[in-house]
């Protein structure tokens, strides 16, 4: 008698978060070039670092580990204000906070649409900029890796310094602000990883390490969010 309601509510909770995930998506693709910024934003900075820097190879063999995750830093942080700008303009954020299915699971629902509209594409066009960058073949695995890990990360932790923002006429720069620091760990073991494994070390030590911040961000990341929207909307 008892497994029934259970039952309906999971399925309940699948429902609403499939629906929700369907909703992203479709609302991703109806602003192409919401979506496309970020890329564009990551080759362009890529083709003009020769032009800035130097063109010498050997140059920019030794700067492509440290720049390409800059850059993918920059062009994550660049979508993240879109996260809930749009669902805050439309009223939707407020009728997820009154949802009666657990908000942190919307949230990350959201996370992972923004990870995969953002960080796996940056992540598969990295083997074509590091060509750009003279990058050595034994970075192209580390990189994508952790790039594959990285940007999950920087999904998750950014979305915290979105949600904190969201009530905030022109909030970018804040969000910045707020997130920065705390992708530094990110940046630091994500671009480790590249440089050890192009000079001939091992570099599981520095995935690994990027591994347990994700799980860390996966598990803290989305009731933070949840705290920081109810803050944010209601204030």
């Amino acid at each position: 008698m008892h497994s029934l309601p259970a039952n309906n509510k999971h399925s309940s909770l699948t429902t609403a978060l499939t629906t929700c995930f369907r909703r992203e998506m479709i609302v991703a693709f109806r602003h192409k070039g919401e979506l496309a910024n970020p890329l564009i934003f990551f080759l362009m900075v890529v083709v003009f670092i020769p032009l800035g820097i130097s063109p010498e190879k050997t140059v920019l063999m030794a700067l492509a580990p440290g720049m390409i995750w800059v850059i993918a830093l920059l062009a994550t942080l660049l979508s993240l204000d879109g996260l809930f700008r749009s669902d805050f303009d439309d009223g939707s954020l407020e009728q997820m906070l009154l949802s009666p299915q657990p908000l942190p699971w919307l949230v990350l629902t959201k996370i992972l649409a923004h990870w995969l509209m953002t960080g796996i594409p940056l992540m598969l066009l990295t083997p074509l900029l590091g060509t750009m960058l003279y990058l050595p073949a034994e970075g192209y695995l580390p990189l994508m890796i952790s790039l594959l890990i990285g940007t999950g990360s920087m999904s998750l932790i950014g979305s915290i310094g979105a949600a904190l923002t969201v009530g905030l006429r022109k909030g970018g720069l804040i969000l910045s602000l707020v997130v920065m620091p705390l992708y530094v760990p990110v940046l630091i073991f994500g671009a480790s990883a590249v440089n050890e494994a192009v000079q001939g070390f091992a570099y599981t030590g520095q995935i690994a390490i990027l591994s347990a911040m994700f799980v860390s961000a996966l598990v803290l990341a989305p009731f933070a969010v949840a705290g920081a929207l109810r803050i944010s909307v209601n204030t």
